[in-house]
Formats: structure tokens, C-alpha cells, sequence
């Protein structure tokens, strides 16, 4: 039996499907439970950056969640966490692309033009490995209290 926040997300992670269409995420999204859908978008977020960093989250599939996941950061108190992404998430535009192909061209064209070396959203990304590790107790802490409704 799970326990932790990880027993809100366990019983979606095959009904929320991030490699669909946009429109299919948002609608399968929508039709969970708030608490469960917010830490399903939290856990998907911090997997992401913690295993590639932001450049991982926003080039993979993932990065259909970018919005869901600033909604998700801010409800469990982590709220460093969720300016940041606010603030990568800006590098793509306004309004952000849940589509994954415009984000991939986006991150290409910086590549080009600053140099294949070059590491986008590297403020953000550096601050952002600090505060998923401290702010409110780190990620895990946030999340199950979160989950059991604080």
C-alpha cells in the first residue's frame, strides 16, 4: 500500500496521460480529484528537474504540465519553487506552449544563436535545485503534508 502523497498519485498516473495531445491532458487533468491532480503535476515536475533539469522538463512531454505544475508548487508552500518555474516558463512566451514540438524549436533556436554550450533558464535552474531540496522541509515533506490535507 502507498503511503505518503504518493497514494493521491499512484491511483491517476494511468488516467493522466502528458504524452496525448494538449487537449487530452487538460481534460483528463481536469476530471481529477484537485489534490491528487496538483501533486501528480508536482511529482511529475520535480522528477523531471531533479533527474535532467529544466532543460528535461520542458523538452520532454512533461513540459505539458509546466502551468498545472505552478499551481501545484504554490498549494503545498513551496512557493520559491513555483516562481521559478513562472519564471522559466516565461522563456517560451507568452502564452506558454503545452505543445512540445514549439518548445523543442524555442530551445533549438537559443542553442543556435547563444552557442551549443550554451545552458538556457541556468538562473533559474540552479536556484530551483536549492528550493526543491529545502523550501518547506524539501519536496517529499511539502508533498505529504499536502497530501494528508495541510
Amino acid at each position: 500500500m502507498s503511503t505518503g502523497y504518493w497514494s493521491l498519485v499512484e491511483p491517476l498516473w494511468d488516467d493522466i496521460s502528458i504524452y496525448d495531445a494538449p487537449d487530452v491532458f487538460l481534460r483528463q487533468y481536469a476530471e481529477a480529484p484537485e489534490r491528487a491532480r496538483l501533486l501528480f503535476a508536482a511529482h511529475w515536475a520535480q522528477s523531471e528537474f531533479m533527474n535532467g533539469g529544466l532543460g528535461q522538463f520542458f523538452s520532454n512531454p512533461t513540459g505539458v504540465l509546466a502551468p498545472e505544475a505552478v499551481e501545484a508548487f504554490r498549494a503545498m508552500g513551496m512557493r520559491h519553487c513555483a516562481d521559478l518555474l513562472a519564471e522559466a516558463m516565461a522563456f517560451f512566451g507568452d502564452p506558454y506552449p503545452r505543445d512540445r514540438q514549439t518548445r523543442e524549436a524555442i530551445l533549438e533556436r537559443y542553442l543556435e544563436e547563444q552557442g551549443g554550450d550554451a545552458i538556457p533558464l541556468l538562473e533559474q535552474e540552479n536556484a530551483m535545485a536549492v528550493h526543491i531540496e529545502e523550501e518547506a522541509g524539501g519536496f517529499d515533506d511539502a508533498a505529504d503534508r499536502y497530501a494528508a490535507g495541510g
